[in-house]
């Protein structure tokens, strides 16, 4: 039998569709300057301390080690990027501190890498923010990762810009397995190859996910283990009752657990996921006990040793700062803020939150993929298993939310609020996204996915412009200007980074064109319906007498 032609132009295209994802971090890990990412430095530092064998301090004592306060000097950190929305005074600019030459910039050894270790129990309170490593409130499975990645690839003692480029880049190969777990959801809930091409194009319409999968940072390991759990929910949802199944879904929960408490999130889908399907209830229950089993004895066990040990579930990793209080302005004024910074750090917010992008797209972006998750659950196939989909980043969402609002009423200071501890709730928010779609559209939803692809192209391209805009071009520059800049503050070449920006124009105009033949091959079910109708016809013709030409009459 045949390859179904669909089914053929359809894996094409997803492959075009995923590579073009993983080419636009790609893109990311080498256009945003080194450092200029939320807490980068602390990642960094904390990665080195794991490769070097430093351990792992308690919350609030680990340090910034020497190798790492210099990067941050070389690489121009105390400083302000051109788009940033409110320059500091007396802060110099970017733009005016010429790159330090490859040959200038520090390497990474022994001799440098580690601080000097702090006495236990030392008040790190009078220390500069900027001297103290907060990572270790986290577990270190991330970390101890992405020290591996260091040795394998012989980094570990190297330039500190070629270490960050390479620990850059493991992220980005977190985000690989995105939007292909995010396509076979789609398919799973609703049987729509469309669809499943539009949910694996949707995080390139969020810019947000490229600029922080492609820095270093934790939260790219619970990227990839939310969206895992989530696949292997739905799988729950539609059947799947296996123990195995159970097993693997309480592994990777316990995996996202000994990165970031934020995997906590991902319990209460797996609870709905098992209380919604269809399936015995022994076998339910089972299956639920084994999960979580299997994610506290892998992960769960750090959080519940901080509650007996600590006090508190997670421990605060810089000791607080907050000396001069502000006076709270009440509960709208604190969720006005903080649902705008959300949105505004899930969609487009680069650097440390300083280049924003404009209010009027981000708010467009976000009120869209509302309504569409809204239909998905309101008229989409399987809305119930779409329901419990989406309790991810609701839960996240709200998450957010609860664990800021005690520094505001304590302080008058928002804090820990920003869109990256949603991603992991990326492939609920793609899925329901193009359910929604698929409500919308139906069967036409197959001629509209090349568009929608080369939307998403053309929402990628921009993000990465505005990006290279509010790093590198300052006030009355041009973009020759700026390229030269990136170039030279960048660890590749020139050319290296032009052939980097044109395999992925390539790759994208190659994701559309594939996208475009997908909407018009012919799957083979309807092929074969063709032809079983025109065989009786054919025969009936042929025959009917014809009479001759010219005569008038039909045949």
């Amino acid at each position: 039998m045949r390859d179904d032609p669909a089914e053929v132009a359809y894996r094409r295209a997803l492959a075009l569709i995923t590579a073009l994802v993983v080419l636009v971090g790609v893109l990311w890990a080498v256009l945003t300057p080194a450092f200029r990412a939320p807490d980068e430095p602390q990642h960094v530092n904390s990665v080195l301390r794991l490769a070097y064998g430093g351990g792992w301090p308690a919350a609030g004592e680990a340090l910034v080690g020497p190798a790492m306060t210099e990067a941050r000097e070389q690489a121009a950190l105390a400083t302000d990027v051109p788009g940033r929305h409110l320059d500091r005074d007396g802060v110099p600019a970017f733009v005016s501190v010429p790159p330090t030459k490859d040959a200038e910039r520090a390497t990474v050894s022994r001799e440098n890498a580690l601080a000097d270790p702090l006495p236990p129990g030392t008040d790190t309170r009078q220390l500069a923010p900027e001297l103290v490593d907060q990572m270790t409130q986290h577990p270190p499975l991330y970390y101890a990762m992405a020290a591996g990645v260091l040795h394998a690839t012989g980094l570990a003692e190297s330039r500190w810009d070629v270490q960050l480029l390479a620990l850059r880049l493991f992220d980005v190969a977190l985000l690989l397995p995105l939007p292909l777990l995010t396509a076979a959801t789609v398919r799973r809930l609703a049987g729509s190859r469309p669809a499943a091409l539009v949910a694996a194009s949707f995080t390139l319409f969020v810019p947000q996910v490229g600029h922080i999968m492609g820095s270093v940072t934790n939260d790219a390991l619970v990227t990839l283990t939310g969206a895992v759990t989530a696949y292997l929910c739905v799988r729950v949802l539609t059947g799947d009752l296996r123990l195995r199944t159970a097993a693997g879904l309480g592994v990777v929960v316990g995996v996202g657990l000994l990165t970031k408490v934020m995997a906590a999130f991902a319990l209460p889908v797996v609870v709905a996921a098992y209380l919604v399907a269809s399936g015995p209830r022994g076998r339910r229950v089972l299956g639920a006990l084994i999960a979580g089993a299997a994610a506290f004895a892998i992960g769960g066990w750090w959080w519940l040793r901080n509650l007996l040990v600590l006090g508190t579930v997670q421990p605060v990793g810089i000791p607080d700062r907050f000396l001069d209080d502000a006076q709270p302005q009440g509960l709208w004024y604190f969720l006005r803020t903080v649902v705008t910074s959300l949105t505004r750090s899930f969609f487009g917010n680069f650097g440390w939150l300083e280049i924003r992008v404009p209010d009027a797209v981000l708010w467009t972006a976000a009120v869209v993929v509302a309504i569409l998750c809204v239909l998905a659950v309101v008229r989409g196939p399987a809305n119930r298993a779409v329901a419990v989909l989406l309790l991810q980043p609701v839960a996240l969402w709200c998450g957010v939310l609860v664990n800021a609002w005690p520094d505001y009423a304590a302080h008058g200071w928002i804090s820990a609020v920003q869109g990256r501890y949603l991603f992991a709730g990326l492939l609920a928010l793609g899925a329901g996204t193009a359910l929604g779609l698929l409500a919308l559209l139906g069967p036409r939803l197959r001629r509209a996915t090349p568009w929608v692809i080369a939307a998403a192209c053309a929402a990628a391209a921009s993000g990465l412009a505005y990006g290279f805009w509010g790093f590198y071009q300052g006030p009355g520059q041009s973009v020759a200007d700026a390229a030269a800049r990136w170039a030279g503050w960048s660890p590749l070449s020139g050319g290296q980074l032009v052939l980097v920006g044109s395999v992925t124009l390539v790759v994208g105009a190659a994701a559309v064109v594939a996208a475009a033949r997908f909407a018009r091959a012919m799957p083979i079910s309807r092929i074969a319906r063709n032809a079983s109708t025109a065989e009786p016809t054919t025969a009936a013709a042929a025959a009917t007498p014809t009479t001759a030409a010219g005569s008038g009459s039909s045949s």
